[in-house]
C-alpha cells in the first residue's frame, strides 16, 4: 500500500487527510516517482479552502512540487529508468495530476532530472518559484542589466527566486514586504533595497530608490490598493505583471498612469511555461545552469514531515516564513 493526502470537504488544513491506496503501475509514456519530498505552494491551500482558480470534484488530491527516485516507467517511456533522481514540473492540474503522496504518477514529459548540486529538498523547492520567477522576468519583461525592478510579497519562495534572477542578469531587485521584521533577511537573499509597505511611503520611497526615470518591471502578487503608488512610480512604456491577489481587496486600474506613461498591465500564470515545450526547454536550461553556478538557489524556510501536512499548511498560511515549505517523506 501506498499514502496519498486528499481533503474531503474544503476548509481549513484540518481537513487533510493521509489515506491509504492501491498503487497502479504507469500506464504508457508515465513514469512513477517514490516521493522524498514535496514543495509547498499557495494555491494548494487555495484549493484546499475552494478559493482556487481550480475546482475540484470531492475528495480530491492535491499538490504541485515532488521530489524522489523513479520507482517504475509504463511503455514508451525513453529518458528515464528506475532509480534516476527525478523533480516534477508542475502540472496544469493538480487535480489530475496530485503531487501529495509517498506514491505518485506522472506523464514524461512533466519529470526532468534535476540538477545534481540539489538535495531532495532543494529540488523540491525549485520548479515552481524560478519557472514562475523566469517566465515573467526573463519571457515577458526582458528583464536587462541596470533596470530597476520591484518584487512584492519578496520574502515567498517566488519572490526570493526573482531576486536571484535579477540579481543574475544584473537588475536592481527592489524587495517590498509589509513590515521591516524580513528587511535584513531580504537584504542579505541579494535585495539591493527593502520597502516595509506598512510602515513606509512606498510610492515616495520607490521614487527615491529609482529617480526620474523610474521603475521599469513590477513582480506583483498582491493586486489590491499597492497599485497605485506601484503604477506611479512606473517609468516610461514600463510593465507590470500580476500573477496573484493575495490583497483579497478591489484592485484599481490606475488609468491616467496607464495612459500618460504607456504602462502594459499583463496577467500571468507559470502554465504559459509548463504548458510550451519550447519555452519550458529554455527556463530549464537557464535555472539549471544558475544552479549549477550556485547564482541561483532555493531558499527552504522550515521542513516537516508527511505526517505533520496540516501543520505545514497552518505554517504556510501564517506568512512567518522567509522561502520555500517542504514536507519531507
Amino acid at each position: 500500500m501506498a499514502r496519498i493526502i486528499r481533503f474531503h470537504e474544503h476548509g481549513g488544513p484540518e481537513v487533510l487527510r493521509i489515506e491509504a491506496f492501491e498503487p497502479q503501475p504507469p500506464g504508457r509514456d508515465e513514469v512513477r516517482i517514490r516521493v522524498k519530498a514535496l514543495g509547498l505552494n499557495r494555491a494548494e491551500a487555495l484549493l484546499r479552502a475552494g478559493t482556487y482558480i481550480e475546482t475540484p470534484v470531492l475528495p480530491s488530491g492535491l499538490g504541485l512540487e515532488a521530489a524522489g527516485i523513479v520507482d517504475e516507467v509504463g511503455e514508451g517511456v525513453e529518458n528515464f529508468v528506475v532509480g534516476d533522481l527525478v523533480s516534477i514540473i508542475p502540472p496544469i492540474s493538480m487535480v489530475r495530476w496530485p503531487a501529495y503522496g509517498d506514491l505518485v504518477t506522472f506523464p514524461e514529459s512533466m519529470i526532468v532530472k534535476h540538477p545534481a548540486r540539489l538535495d531532495f529538498v532543494g529540488a523540491a523547492a525549485l520548479w515552481m518559484a524560478y519557472l514562475t520567477a523566469y517566465g515573467a522576468l526573463i519571457g515577458i519583461a526582458g528583464l536587462k542589466r541596470g533596470d530597476f525592478i520591484v518584487i512584492t510579497a519578496a520574502s515567498s519562495s517566488v519572490g526570493l527566486a526573482a531576486i536571484q534572477m535579477a540579481r543574475l542578469v544584473g537588475a536592481v531587485p527592489i524587495a517590498v514586504t509589509r513590515n521591516s521584521v524580513k528587511k535584513q533577511a531580504l537584504l542579505d537573499a541579494g535585495a539591493a533595497e527593502v520597502i516595509a509597505s506598512s510602515e513606509e511611503d512606498l510610492r515616495a520611497r520607490l521614487e527615491e530608490i529609482a529617480g526620474k526615470d523610474g521603475v521599469r518591471v513590477v513582480f506583483d502578487a498582491i493586486g489590491g490598493p499597492i497599485f497605485q503608488p506601484l503604477t506611479a512610480a512606473m517609468s516610461r512604456g514600463g510593465i507590470l505583471i500580476e500573477y496573484g491577489g493575495l490583497s483579497g481587496e478591489p484592485t484599481p486600474f490606475p488609468l491616467f498612469e496607464v495612459l500618460a506613461k504607456r504602462l502594459t498591465l499583463r496577467g500571468y500564470l507559470v502554465h504559459e511555461i509548463t504548458g510550451d515545450p519550447a519555452r519550458l526547454a529554455e527556463a530549464r536550461s537557464f535555472i539549471a545552469d544558475g544552479v549549477e553556478r550556485e547564482l541561483l538557489k532555493p531558499v527552504v524556510a522550515r521542513t516537516f514531515p508527511f505526517e505533520e501536512i496540516a501543520e505545514a499548511h497552518r505554517f504556510l498560511e501564517s506568512n512567518a516564513q522567509l522561502g520555500k515549505i517542504v514536507v519531507t517523506v
